[in-house]
Order: C-alpha cells, then structure tokens, then sequence
C-alpha cells in the first residue's frame, strides 16, 4: 500500500511551526524518515497514527483518507511509539493476549495462535510467562513490534525505535524489522543514519518541518560522491578550517580529529576525496549544501 502525503502542516500553540507543507510518496517496503531531534518527526508519526490532528494538507492510504478515516486507518495500521510503556507486573503472554482483545480477535484459541505466532517471530517465546518490568530495552522494543503487529496490518509506524539499545540488540532489532519490511509498507523514524543505511530501500530527510531531501540511499549517496573531501587536523586547527571551509562533520579516531568537507572542487589544504556515505548526504543536507533529488517526494 501506498501512502500519499500532500502539504501536511503543523503549528502548535506555541508558534512552534512542527510540519511545513509536508510533501511524500512512501511505497511498500522499508521507507525511513531520517532527521534531529525536534525535526517533526515524531508529529508527523502522531499525525500519521492517528493519534493527532493537522492543521492542513491530506493523507492518503491508496484510497482511504487517513484524515477523514481513522477507524479505517486503525485496523491496517500498527504503531510502536518513541516512548512505549509497558505494565511492569504483568507478563508478555497476558499484555500481548489483552491487546489481541482489543483488536477483536474474541475467539480464545485464534488468540493463543496469533499471540505464540508473535512471541515466536520476535524472539521472546520462552520469555512468554516472564513479567514485562524485568524486561531488557531490547526485550521491550522487540515487544513493542510484536503488538504493533497484532491484526496483520498493512502499515507499520515506528518511532525511534533503536534509540539506547546495545550494538547486539540492535542488530537483532535490524534483522526483526527487515523481515517485517518485506510485504508490508514499515515508515521508519530515526534520527539514527546507520538504522536507515541497513534497512531501508527509499528515504527523506526532514529538518524544522520542512522536507529537504529524498529518493534511493544509493543513489543519494551517488549524487554526492564528489563532493566529499576528508583530512586529519590538529584539534586546536579546527576552528581555522571551519572558517575556510564547509567541515560538515568531525570525529575522534585514534587521538586525531578526522574532518569531512563538502566542496564542488578540490579544496587544497591537503584533503583528499573521500568515499562518500549515507552519513555525509545527512550533514551535507542538514547544513544545507546539498539539495539533490534522487526520486519523487
């Protein structure tokens, strides 16, 4: 399923603008939705889930208005929210059966079916009869999906979700989600790049409301490749070579300070071309000096 969204926008009451005629075409697959906090991220997700109102635009799910049609909406769609809470006391079988409930699944034995079907896909059958607050973060995210699944939906909303989980449970959270992604239409929200580079097929990019960038990570990754220009500087030069050039990022390795530049030709100064990566199209965008369209948004 398609979902269309078109001029989308957000102001709260505060004057904070949240979403700036927001444009996007997400087809099937993993699509992620890369940008800092406070982007819009997160109230676009809300808007998206149903959860909160816009101010103006439309959204489209194929055919059904998600604006207009939220009981609709609510029966394809499964959503796991930055902030998922769980009742500390209560098991993953009892939580996962109860919210299976709420779906509609009545029948007592479909439920055990759909409920042990779930708790297998996500890894936490043997943990079934284990009480949910000595859960680890892994363990709660991977639940998290696991009820965000209930009823099969056709579209799956996911909100920061690897944000504080630990190299091994993320890359098990990665394998879990890309199984996911491969019928149904999963809008990933992170302002993670490596969750995007491993997972998704199409991305966008969003800074203060406003969409800056969006198509194929590879072919994104392309439009930059020359424009990417690397050395080591001594930390107390930095300021120097920030006045001269445009350093879009800095890092630490081994005691040095590794900077990237964006530049259209050589810089001089002894930097070289470097390979370019999915993290050097988010700087560059971020900072603003790179606004290539690699697909339709």
């Amino acid at each position: 399923m398609e979902l269309r969204i078109r001029n989308l926008s957000k102001t709260y009451a505060n004057g904070v603008v949240a979403l700036d005629k927001v444009t996007l075409n997400i087809p099937p697959g993993m699509f992620g939705l890369l940008g800092p906090n406070g982007a819009g991220k997160s109230t676009l997700m809300r808007i998206l889930a149903t959860l909160q109102e816009c101010d103006a635009g439309s959204v489209f799910l194929d055919d059904i208005d998600v604006l207009d049609e939220k009981d609709e909406v609510r029966r394809m769609l499964g959503y796991l929210p930055q902030d998922f809470g769980v009742y500390p006391r209560v098991t993953a079988y009892e939580l996962l059966d109860h919210f299976a409930q709420l779906k509609g699944i009545a029948n007592r034995n479909r439920r055990r079916e759909v409920v042990d079907g779930l708790l297998q896909q996500t890894n936490l059958f043997e943990v079934r009869h284990q009480k949910l607050g000595t859960f680890s973060g892994g363990m709660r995210q991977r639940f998290g999906v696991a009820q965000a699944l209930i009823g099969d939906p056709q579209l799956i909303i996911v909100d920061e979700p690897t944000a504080g989980l630990d190299p091994q449970e993320r890359v098990r959270f990665h394998n879990l989600l890309s199984d996911i992604g491969a019928d149904k239409t999963v809008l990933l929200s992170t302002h993670i790049v490596s969750d995007v580079a491993d997972l998704c097929a199409n991305m966008a990019i969003i800074n203060k409301g406003h969409v800056l960038l969006c198509g194929e990570p590879a072919r994104l990754i392309e439009g930059i490749e020359e424009n990417i220009w690397a050395r080591f500087v001594d930390k107390a030069d930095l300021p120097l070579f920030q006045k001269q050039h445009t350093v879009i990022s800095t890092r630490l390795r081994a005691g040095r300070t590794l900077i990237h530049v964006y530049a259209e030709g050589d810089p001089g100064m002894g930097f070289e071309e470097a390979h370019a990566s999915l993290e050097d199209v988010y700087f560059a965008t971020i900072a603003g000096r790179h606004n290539f369209q690699a697909g339709n948004c």
